[in-house]
């Protein structure tokens, strides 16, 4: 996974061509003066405002307006699936999440949404990493202690999540298994609600993405034990990665990434991933997102499918019994 993500750094020699070669994306998509950006989650969440910090300068880069089109359900299948359907010309694309497109298919019996044949993949956008963190009065103060303390306490550990299926779920599933410990899942509608309760005492720990958590580690209301990404992250330099705190084998990263429907012509694809480069070149986007955790990732389509299949395989493991409607 970690070479995959590395690839983006190398991806950025991609800014200096796409500077070179000038707006010939500029004619795509030719089949509509409005593109909808599809968004398969709420209005308010982190998906949703990245996009909608995005869409603006798609928009300039394309000349031509650029809509966000929130389709939320099914942990964003139903977003992906719209985009599926439409046809492929480059008017509607899917802002999608990494949780819908490598572990929503596994664990949601009722999609019949395959990511690999019925979605092509345009541009990467950017990439982040969850922060395992603890109620701040429980006398554990490193991620070995808390292990320790799962181990000799089964089942006593609880960890909250966004929901069955949710990747912050699957991050502690797996991070169960590879820490050999048992945890009590508290599934939750959302994180937000997860996080009260971790800061509360009612349970005892959650993973949460970094652009979140930092607030609440930084007013100490909460602990981190570690973050998820195989480097430290900036917004939280201080705190270890999981690799770091103990768990060698333990790397997780989620992303974002522009797709359109399957079908699209090979020059249309290359047109829209210059689009999308040259507009994550913004410095003031890139500062945005950098100072809340992100890591801007510029790259080719195969950069984005292969890290797709990459995650794909990984989460089938770990889902594995976990099925839901």
């Amino acid at each position: 996974m970690a070479d995959r993500i590395s690839a983006r750094r190398r991806a950025l020699g991609l800014l200096a061509l796409v500077f070179a070669t000038g707006p010939a994306w500029a004619q795509a998509p030719a089949a509509s003066a409005t593109v909808r950006l599809v968004v398969g989650y709420a209005a308010g969440g982190p998906v949703d405002t990245a996009a909608r910090q995005f869409a603006p300068l798609l928009s300039r880069e394309l000349g031509r307006n650029v809509i966000v089109d929130n389709r939320p359900g099914a942990a964003g299948l139903l977003g992906a699936e719209a985009v599926a359907k439409s046809a492929p010309d480059g008017a509607t694309l899917y802002f999608g999440a990494s949780p819908t497109l490598t572990i929503s298919p596994h664990v949601i019996k009722t999609t019949a949404l395959d990511p690999a044949k019925d979605l092509t993949p345009v541009s990467p956008v950017l990439s982040y990493a969850n922060a395992l963190v603890i109620n701040k009065d429980l006398p554990i103060k490193s991620l070995a202690e808390l292990v320790a303390y799962a181990k000799a306490n089964p089942g006593k550990v609880s960890y909250g999540s966004a929901g069955m299926g949710a990747s912050n779920h699957l991050s502690a599933e797996l991070f169960a298994k590879q820490a050999g410990a048992q945890l009590t899942h508290v599934p939750y509608k959302g994180n937000a609600p997860a996080m009260t309760d971790v800061i509360g005492g009612q349970i005892t720990m959650m993973f949460d993405i970094v652009s979140t958590a930092r607030t609440y580690v930084q007013t100490n209301r909460v602990r981190a034990l570690a973050v998820t990404s195989r480097a430290r992250n900036p917004s939280l330099p201080e705190v270890p990665t999981m690799r770091e705190a103990g768990l060698a084998g333990y790397e997780v990263v989620g992303w974002y990434g522009v797709y359109g429907p399957a079908g699209m012509s090979t020059e249309q694809v290359r047109q829209l991933n210059a689009a999308v480069n040259h507009a994550l070149a913004d410095e003031a986007l890139r500062k945005q997102w950098t100072e809340h955790g992100y890591d801007l990732w510029v790259g080719e389509p195969a950069t984005l499918a292969a890290q797709q299949r990459g995650d794909f395989d990984l989460w089938r493991g770990v889902t594995a019994g976990i099925k839901f409607e």
